[in-house]
């Protein structure tokens, strides 16, 4: 199930949407909880049109999203994240798509930042933990 803040939404490309479904869909496969989508394309200081935001339950679980994710999208769209993913177990992990960004974050490191709260101008939508 799917919830937004809003319904004012600008068209997304057939490729960038197939982006946003193809990272959804690896942040789901390896179970993570409280998804949040952030669509930042109305905001003229954006860093990125879109951002994901995401948590594990440990730091070997935040890893195995971002690792699944940076895996699909070489695999499945052909592209590379800006950033490569270190080795060390992780409390953040930021994929930089250019214009999609994900962070995978340990419950008590999104807490911290607050991210949601940084760019609450954005559209937001939020997705169910299967």
């Amino acid at each position: 199930m799917t919830t937004s803040t809003t319904t004012t939404r600008k068209t997304v490309s057939p490729h960038l949407e197939q982006r946003l479904d193809v990272i959804l869909d690896s942040i789901q496969d390896i179970k993570g909880k409280n998804i949040t989508r952030l669509d930042l394309r109305k905001l003229d200081d954006r860093p990125a049109e879109f951002f994901f935001i995401c948590e594990g339950d440990s730091t070997t679980q935040v890893r195995a999203i971002a690792e699944n994710i940076h895996r699909r999208m070489k695999h499945e769209l052909g592209e590379l994240t800006k950033n490569p993913i270190g080795s060390r177990p992780a409390n953040w992990v930021c994929l930089d798509y250019f214009d999609t960004v994900v962070h995978v974050f340990y419950p008590e490191t999104r807490a911290y930042y607050q991210i949601e709260d940084l760019w609450s101008d954005a559209i937001a939508t939020e997705y169910e933990s299967l």
